[in-house]
Parts: C-alpha cells; structure tokens; sequence
C-alpha cells in the first residue's frame, strides 16, 4: 500500500482513498455519537450552515468546537457526549479542523474519518477494499498535529499488515500540544476525561464513511467483516 501523509493545505488534487483523522477531538466524538445511537453525522461547511440545518430541521442535534453557544445543542466533546441519548437522530457537526478536512476530499472515491477508537476498523476497511493508494489527511496544525499523524501511521501500519504495537502511537498522541491545552483548560468545551477518551484504541468496531447524500456530505458507520479484521492477526 502507497501511504501519504497531508495536511489539509497541502492537498493539491483528490486522492482516490482518504483517511481524514482528528484524533483531539471531531472523530471521536463522531464515533461516540454512533455509539449513542446516532443515525448519521451531517459534516457542515460552516457553522452558519450547521444552523440553517439546524432551523430546517429541528429535531437534528448540532454541535459544534468550543464554548456552548446559542443554536447549538452541544459541544466537540467526547466526555460531555458520552451521556446523550441520540437513537436515531442526525447529528450536524461543525469544527475547526476534523470537518474541514472530510470535505476537502469530498470528491475521493472513498472516505474514511477516524482515530484511534475506530483504528482497526478503519484498517480492516482499508484491507477488505484492496486500497493500493491511500491519503491520510493529518488535519490538526496545518498537518503537524502530533496526536493525528501518531494516529494515521498507525492505521496505515494496521492496514498493511505490519502488525504496529498502538503503544508507542499512542504516548506521541499523549505528548501532544493538543493533548496538553485540553488537560490544561486552553481549548474550551472541554470535559476532563477527554484526553482519556481520544487515545482509546479500538474502543468501537466501526469504521466511519463519509459519502455525498444531495448536497451533504454524511458520515455513517460501518461495520467491518471478522475475516478482514482478523487478517492481520
């Protein structure tokens, strides 16, 4: 597998398989809003977009980086979301770096959002579709998010089979300028556990596709065959 690694800058042209990963905090959040009952995740262009989403549609929950705001039901936080109750319910999720970046390779063939609580599944994806090429889009610090690019050698090692141990993947992630302004309060929005929760691996057994339903791009979950998962063991 042909790996390259790109901040959301450097994207010159539309790869053909995208990995967008935001590890601190949009894909884990995604993914436990999914573990909540999430139907799908609406990825918003722009945050008067999530609310003009949010006033067509006012059932849907909207979230967005950041302190609470008028509009918006929730914040990017995996700790204070852990506790809602979404069966069935359209998230609309707006951030600063995660969304930028799925919808930056809207037009790839094939794009999967994650961190390291969907690593696996998102590895097993990868190896069940035969990808040859893949981009891991590393959209923290214009491509130097440390906790991203920790995330996405590791899912790239996953998916070719190397076998790489999460553990040294993981303390990058720990060290990390995004981890440190969480633990210390910089970012706002914020719940305690948060750090916690973002380097947990393989905490659930979906992968994460974005697709263009109308004139959205919706991310969805997606389960990984056993067979695929196991190809590696």
């Amino acid at each position: 597998m042909d790996t390259r690694f790109l901040g959301i800058p450097e994207l010159t042209e539309t790869p053909s398989v995208a990995v967008v990963v935001d590890v601190m905090r949009a894909y884990t959040v995604a993914a436990w809003a999914f573990a909540r009952g999430a139907e799908r995740i609406v990825l918003a262009e722009s945050l008067d977009d999530a609310l003009a989403l949010k006033a067509r549609h006012p059932e849907w929950v909207a979230l967005k980086d950041g302190a609470p705001a008028p509009g918006f039901d929730a914040v990017n936080s995996p700790g204070l979301l852990r506790s809602a109750h979404l069966d069935g319910r359209t998230v609309v999720q707006k951030t600063t770096a995660g969304t930028v970046g799925a919808l930056a390779v809207k037009e790839a063939s094939l794009v999967l959002c994650a961190g390291f609580v969907v690593a696996e599944a998102t590895a097993g994806l990868l190896r069940q579709r035969g990808c040859e090429a893949v981009t891991f889009v590393v959209t923290g610090e214009d491509g130097r998010a440390e906790e991203d690019l920790a995330c996405a050698q590791y899912i790239a090692g996953r998916a070719t089979g190397a076998g790489a141990d999460a553990t040294s993947f993981v303390r990058r992630a720990a060290e990390s300028r995004a981890a440190a302004e969480l633990t210390e309060g910089v970012r706002e929005g914020a719940h305690r556990d948060d750090v916690a929760l973002c380097l947990e691996v393989d905490r659930f057994p979906f992968a994460m596709v974005a697709t263009q339903e109308d004139s959205l791009m919706v991310l969805r979950p997606r389960g990984v065959p056993a067979s695929a998962e196991e190809a590696s063991v």
